[in-house]
Order: C-alpha cells, then sequence, then structure tokens
C-alpha cells in the first residue's frame, strides 16, 4: 500500500479505530499502542477496496482480545483509575455513560459501540462476531439491558 492510499483512510479511520479501543479496553495507552499495530497492519495486507472499515473493526476487535487475554497484562497492575484521571468530558452524563460502560463486559462495550458510535448494521456485526443475525441482536440486548442497569446503580435515569 502506497502511501497516498494509506494516508486518507488513515484520516478516515483513526478516531474509529481508537474509540473502539478505548471502549474496549479503556486505557489511552493500549488504544494508541493497538491503534499503531492495527494501522502497520493495514499497511502491509491491505483489504479489499471498500471493505477497509469492516476489516479495520475486525482487526481491531481481534488485537483487543489478544491484548486482554496476554499473559503479561493479567500479571500487570491494574493502571486503570489512573490512566483515566486525565480523561475529560463535555459533561456530567458523559462521564457517567463512560462510567457505567466500564463496568460492562469488553465484549459488550465494543459491540454497543461499533453498533451505535460507527454505525455498523446488526448484519455486519453479525458477521464480524461470528454469529447470526438474531443471535447478535440478542447480545445487543442483554448489552443494552445491562447498561441501563449500570447507569440506574449510578443513579442517572436511562433513555435506552
Amino acid at each position: 500500500m502506497t502511501e497516498a492510499e494509506f494516508l486518507p483512510l488513515f484520516d478516515r479511520y483513526r478516531s474509529m479505530v481508537y474509540g473502539l479501543v478505548l471502549s474496549y479496553t479503556r486505557l489511552p495507552q493500549d488504544a494508541e499502542d493497538v491503534c499503531q499495530s492495527v494501522f502497520l497492519k493495514l499497511i502491509e495486507a491491505p483489504p479489499t477496496r471498500g471493505k477497509e472499515k469492516a476489516w479495520l473493526a475486525q482487526v481491531t476487535v481481534n488485537h483487543c482480545r489478544n491484548l486482554l487475554t496476554a499473559a503479561w497484562r493479567r500479571k500487570r497492575a491494574d493502571l486503570e483509575p489512573e490512566a483515566l484521571e486525565n480523561l475529560l468530558f463535555e459533561t456530567p452524563e458523559d462521564e457517567g455513560l463512560f462510567e457505567a460502560l466500564g463496568r460492562l463486559e469488553p465484549e459488550q462495550r465494543a459491540l454497543l459501540h461499533l453498533r451505535f458510535y460507527e454505525g455498523f448494521t446488526v448484519r455486519e456485526l453479525a458477521r464480524q462476531f461470528g454469529v447470526s443475525s438474531p443471535a447478535l441482536s440478542a447480545r445487543l440486548y442483554r448489552a443494552k439491558q445491562q447498561l441501563r442497569s449500570k447507569l440506574e446503580e449510578l443513579g442517572y435515569e436511562t433513555a435506552l
């Protein structure tokens, strides 16, 4: 892949990749590392033209899963609270939503992020997660229910 082909893709999808990793791992440092790995992989083995968004999302999710199951990560002290202190939110509700999302399982966070923030369809996500569309719809439903429950625990009224 040439630089002229890579740069527009990087500009278009870097916020999607970073946001997905951040929602999955909740650590800005990990988000930066995984983003770098994902875009290096894009340079080394580019996807079919027109399929870049889905390819990047799938590669990002795979990198996040690998990161979360790595032996060294399980042994590492949990840095999440101090790493998240520097994140700035526009409103207190945004901070509450981020905290509630953080209480969900990583796959639930990624699923909600891809569906509602990045705009992937249920069919596209089902293909990426290797399940049927009804099964993915059920996962989305459970993730939304869990999010609603976590928001209520934090004292927020939900409109989900």
